[in-house]
Protein backbone atom coordinates (compact mmCIF):
# COMPACT_ATOMS: atom_id res chain seq x y z
CA UNK A 1 0.00 0.00 0.00
CA UNK A 2 1.19 3.53 -0.85
CA UNK A 3 1.72 6.14 1.91
CA UNK A 4 -0.95 8.09 2.56
CA UNK A 5 -0.81 11.34 1.91
CA UNK A 6 -1.56 14.40 4.18
CA UNK A 7 -1.95 17.50 2.42
CA UNK A 8 -2.83 20.59 3.57
CA UNK A 9 -5.47 23.22 2.22
CA UNK A 10 -4.75 27.01 2.40
CA UNK A 11 -7.53 28.93 1.13
CA UNK A 12 -6.99 32.58 -0.07
CA UNK A 13 -8.83 35.45 -0.17
CA UNK A 14 -7.36 38.82 -1.02
CA UNK A 15 -3.80 37.38 -1.10
CA UNK A 16 -4.68 36.01 2.38
CA UNK A 17 -5.43 32.55 4.06
CA UNK A 18 -9.08 32.42 5.62
CA UNK A 19 -11.06 29.71 7.10
CA UNK A 20 -14.70 29.49 8.41
CA UNK A 21 -17.88 27.28 7.88
CA UNK A 22 -18.83 25.95 4.85
CA UNK A 23 -16.73 28.70 3.36
CA UNK A 24 -18.87 31.74 4.87
CA UNK A 25 -18.18 33.29 7.85
CA UNK A 26 -14.13 33.32 7.29
CA UNK A 27 -11.62 34.36 9.66
CA UNK A 28 -8.00 35.09 8.37
CA UNK A 29 -5.29 32.65 9.26
CA UNK A 30 -2.02 34.63 7.90
CA UNK A 31 -0.09 35.04 5.08
CA UNK A 32 0.11 32.10 2.58
CA UNK A 33 3.50 31.54 1.76
CA UNK A 34 4.70 31.78 5.56
CA UNK A 35 1.88 28.71 6.05
CA UNK A 36 3.14 27.06 3.75
CA UNK A 37 7.02 27.52 4.71
CA UNK A 38 5.53 26.41 7.99
CA UNK A 39 4.00 23.32 7.14
CA UNK A 40 6.41 22.25 4.43
CA UNK A 41 9.34 22.47 7.23
CA UNK A 42 6.59 20.70 9.79
CA UNK A 43 6.61 17.77 7.19
CA UNK A 44 3.15 18.60 5.27
CA UNK A 45 3.65 15.88 2.02
CA UNK A 46 1.67 18.25 -0.15
CA UNK A 47 -0.01 21.82 -0.58
CA UNK A 48 -3.00 22.89 -1.62
CA UNK A 49 -3.53 26.76 -2.97
CA UNK A 50 -7.49 27.75 -3.75
CA UNK A 51 -8.43 31.14 -4.54
CA UNK A 52 -12.18 30.68 -3.09
CA UNK A 53 -13.40 33.87 -4.92
CA UNK A 54 -11.44 33.70 -8.09
CA UNK A 55 -14.21 32.33 -9.94
CA UNK A 56 -17.09 34.17 -8.58
CA UNK A 57 -15.53 37.35 -8.65
CA UNK A 58 -14.18 36.61 -12.27
CA UNK A 59 -10.76 37.64 -11.34
CA UNK A 60 -7.58 35.98 -12.78
CA UNK A 61 -6.29 33.00 -10.63
CA UNK A 62 -3.51 32.51 -8.35
CA UNK A 63 -0.43 32.65 -10.42
CA UNK A 64 1.62 35.07 -8.53
CA UNK A 65 1.31 33.20 -5.59
CA UNK A 66 2.42 30.12 -7.38
CA UNK A 67 5.70 32.07 -7.91
CA UNK A 68 5.98 33.40 -4.20
CA UNK A 69 5.59 29.84 -2.81
CA UNK A 70 7.86 27.67 -5.70
CA UNK A 71 10.67 30.55 -4.35
CA UNK A 72 10.26 29.08 -0.42
CA UNK A 73 8.76 25.60 -0.40
CA UNK A 74 10.10 22.53 -1.91
CA UNK A 75 7.13 20.08 -1.89
CA UNK A 76 4.48 19.35 -4.18
CA UNK A 77 1.76 22.13 -4.73
CA UNK A 78 -1.79 22.87 -6.13
CA UNK A 79 -3.05 25.93 -7.08
CA UNK A 80 -7.06 26.60 -8.31
CA UNK A 81 -9.34 29.33 -8.67
CA UNK A 82 -10.09 31.47 -11.68
CA UNK A 83 -8.35 28.63 -14.01
CA UNK A 84 -10.26 28.73 -17.35
CA UNK A 85 -7.94 27.79 -20.24
CA UNK A 86 -5.16 25.45 -21.57
CA UNK A 87 -2.97 28.72 -20.92
CA UNK A 88 -3.73 29.65 -17.76
CA UNK A 89 -2.86 26.45 -16.84
CA UNK A 90 0.24 26.70 -18.29
CA UNK A 91 0.95 29.69 -16.68
CA UNK A 92 0.46 28.10 -13.44
CA UNK A 93 2.81 25.23 -13.85
CA UNK A 94 5.34 27.58 -15.29
CA UNK A 95 4.86 29.57 -12.26
CA UNK A 96 5.94 26.72 -10.21
CA UNK A 97 3.04 24.62 -9.74
CA UNK A 98 3.03 20.66 -9.89
CA UNK A 99 -0.60 20.35 -10.21
CA UNK A 100 -3.42 22.39 -11.29
CA UNK A 101 -7.43 22.25 -9.47
CA UNK A 102 -9.82 22.84 -11.72
CA UNK A 103 -13.96 23.41 -10.91
CA UNK A 104 -15.99 25.91 -12.39
CA UNK A 105 -14.09 25.96 -15.45
CA UNK A 106 -14.20 22.08 -15.52
CA UNK A 107 -18.15 21.95 -15.79
CA UNK A 108 -18.32 24.86 -17.74
CA UNK A 109 -16.42 23.45 -20.25
CA UNK A 110 -15.20 19.29 -19.78
CA UNK A 111 -13.27 19.06 -22.60
CA UNK A 112 -10.92 21.57 -20.48
CA UNK A 113 -10.14 18.44 -18.24
CA UNK A 114 -9.25 16.64 -21.50
CA UNK A 115 -7.27 19.31 -23.28
CA UNK A 116 -4.92 20.22 -20.34
CA UNK A 117 -4.71 16.18 -19.68
CA UNK A 118 -3.26 15.53 -23.12
CA UNK A 119 -1.26 18.71 -23.37
CA UNK A 120 0.62 18.42 -19.73
CA UNK A 121 -0.16 15.14 -18.52
CA UNK A 122 -3.48 13.75 -16.28
CA UNK A 123 -0.92 13.54 -13.32
CA UNK A 124 -0.88 18.10 -13.37
CA UNK A 125 -4.67 17.75 -13.31
CA UNK A 126 -7.11 17.72 -10.51
CA UNK A 127 -10.83 18.06 -10.51
CA UNK A 128 -12.14 19.79 -7.11
CA UNK A 129 -15.58 18.16 -6.75
CA UNK A 130 -17.66 20.20 -4.35
CA UNK A 131 -20.83 18.21 -3.11
CA UNK A 132 -23.97 18.90 -0.85
CA UNK A 133 -26.00 15.63 0.02
CA UNK A 134 -29.65 15.86 -1.39
CA UNK A 135 -32.46 16.87 0.90
CA UNK A 136 -34.07 13.52 0.37
CA UNK A 137 -30.70 11.98 1.23
CA UNK A 138 -30.42 10.32 -2.45
CA UNK A 139 -27.05 11.25 -3.30
CA UNK A 140 -24.84 14.50 -3.57
CA UNK A 141 -25.11 17.59 -5.90
CA UNK A 142 -22.00 19.45 -7.41
CA UNK A 143 -22.07 22.87 -6.43
CA UNK A 144 -19.33 25.80 -8.06
CA UNK A 145 -18.56 29.00 -7.37
CA UNK A 146 -17.22 28.41 -3.94
CA UNK A 147 -20.50 26.55 -3.14
CA UNK A 148 -22.53 29.78 -4.49
CA UNK A 149 -24.14 27.72 -7.24
CA UNK A 150 -25.96 24.65 -7.67
CA UNK A 151 -25.35 22.58 -11.03
CA UNK A 152 -27.85 19.85 -10.88
CA UNK A 153 -25.03 17.33 -11.56
CA UNK A 154 -24.33 14.15 -9.92
CA UNK A 155 -21.01 14.22 -7.67
CA UNK A 156 -20.35 10.41 -8.23
CA UNK A 157 -21.18 10.77 -11.46
CA UNK A 158 -19.32 13.78 -12.38
CA UNK A 159 -16.37 12.37 -10.69
CA UNK A 160 -16.18 9.57 -12.48
CA UNK A 161 -16.50 11.71 -15.89
CA UNK A 162 -13.68 13.81 -14.85
CA UNK A 163 -11.39 10.94 -14.71
CA UNK A 164 -12.70 9.48 -17.75
CA UNK A 165 -11.74 13.02 -19.06
CA UNK A 166 -8.62 12.99 -18.23
CA UNK A 167 -8.80 14.16 -14.36
CA UNK A 168 -5.10 12.64 -12.35
CA UNK A 169 -7.57 12.89 -9.38
CA UNK A 170 -10.13 14.08 -7.33
CA UNK A 171 -10.13 16.41 -4.86
CA UNK A 172 -13.31 15.61 -2.97
CA UNK A 173 -15.00 18.43 -0.60
CA UNK A 174 -18.36 17.86 1.72
CA UNK A 175 -19.53 21.52 1.72
CA UNK A 176 -21.63 20.00 4.24
CA UNK A 177 -18.78 18.95 6.77
CA UNK A 178 -16.53 21.72 5.86
CA UNK A 179 -15.15 23.72 8.99
CA UNK A 180 -17.57 22.07 10.98
CA UNK A 181 -15.10 19.15 12.28
CA UNK A 182 -17.47 16.48 13.04
CA UNK A 183 -15.23 13.92 10.25
CA UNK A 184 -14.90 13.30 6.77
CA UNK A 185 -18.71 12.71 5.03
CA UNK A 186 -17.89 8.82 4.69
CA UNK A 187 -20.37 7.49 2.49
CA UNK A 188 -19.86 10.53 0.27
CA UNK A 189 -16.43 10.12 0.14
CA UNK A 190 -16.04 5.69 -0.09
CA UNK A 191 -18.69 6.67 -2.94
CA UNK A 192 -16.51 8.74 -5.03
CA UNK A 193 -13.56 6.61 -4.56
CA UNK A 194 -15.11 3.71 -5.26
CA UNK A 195 -16.45 4.70 -8.41
CA UNK A 196 -12.95 6.42 -9.90
CA UNK A 197 -10.11 4.55 -11.16
CA UNK A 198 -7.86 7.46 -9.97
CA UNK A 199 -6.37 8.96 -6.31
CA UNK A 200 -9.38 10.60 -4.16
CA UNK A 201 -8.27 13.45 -1.53
CA UNK A 202 -11.36 13.45 1.21
CA UNK A 203 -11.82 16.97 2.27
CA UNK A 204 -14.32 18.71 4.50
CA UNK A 205 -14.94 17.86 8.50
CA UNK A 206 -11.33 16.85 10.02
CA UNK A 207 -11.56 17.64 13.38
CA UNK A 208 -9.47 14.97 15.30
CA UNK A 209 -6.46 12.88 14.16
CA UNK A 210 -9.05 9.86 14.21
CA UNK A 211 -11.28 11.52 11.56
CA UNK A 212 -8.26 11.11 8.95
CA UNK A 213 -7.72 7.27 9.39
CA UNK A 214 -11.39 6.67 9.05
CA UNK A 215 -11.39 9.04 5.94
CA UNK A 216 -8.91 6.17 4.09
CA UNK A 217 -10.37 2.88 6.43
CA UNK A 218 -13.67 3.57 5.89
CA UNK A 219 -14.28 5.92 3.23
CA UNK A 220 -11.41 4.22 0.53
CA UNK A 221 -9.57 8.06 0.47
CA UNK A 222 -5.83 7.79 -0.71
CA UNK A 223 -5.43 11.09 0.44
CA UNK A 224 -6.53 13.68 3.32
CA UNK A 225 -6.71 17.45 3.21
CA UNK A 226 -6.85 19.27 6.31
CA UNK A 227 -6.82 22.87 7.09
CA UNK A 228 -8.11 24.65 10.32
CA UNK A 229 -7.20 22.17 12.52
CA UNK A 230 -3.76 22.99 11.49
CA UNK A 231 -3.98 27.15 11.17
CA UNK A 232 -5.24 27.14 14.97
CA UNK A 233 -2.81 24.89 15.99
CA UNK A 234 -5.28 22.63 17.21
CA UNK A 235 -2.93 19.66 15.86
CA UNK A 236 0.60 19.53 14.44
CA UNK A 237 1.47 17.57 10.78
CA UNK A 238 3.63 14.99 13.23
CA UNK A 239 0.89 14.60 15.67
CA UNK A 240 -1.47 13.91 12.91
CA UNK A 241 0.64 11.48 10.86
CA UNK A 242 1.58 9.81 14.70
CA UNK A 243 -2.06 8.88 14.83
CA UNK A 244 -2.07 7.97 11.30
CA UNK A 245 0.64 5.40 11.68
CA UNK A 246 -0.82 4.01 15.07
CA UNK A 247 -3.87 3.42 13.19
CA UNK A 248 -2.22 1.44 10.90
CA UNK A 249 -1.50 3.56 8.09
CA UNK A 250 1.50 3.67 5.91
CA UNK A 251 2.81 7.63 6.13
CA UNK A 252 5.94 9.72 5.78
CA UNK A 253 7.13 10.95 8.50
CA UNK A 254 10.00 12.15 7.13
Amino acid sequence: MRSIRLIACLDVKDGRVVKGTRFENLQDSGDPVELARYYADEGIDELVFLDITASHEGRPSVIELAERVSDQVFIPFTVGGGLASPDDIRLALLAGADKVSLNTAAIRHPQLLTDCAVRFGSQCVVCAVDARRLPDAAGWEVLTHGGRRQTGLDAVAWAREAAERGAGEILLTSMDRDGVRTGYDLDLTRAVSDAVPVPVIASGGAGVAEHLAEAVQKGHADAVLVSGILHERLATVHSLKRAMQAAGLPVRLG
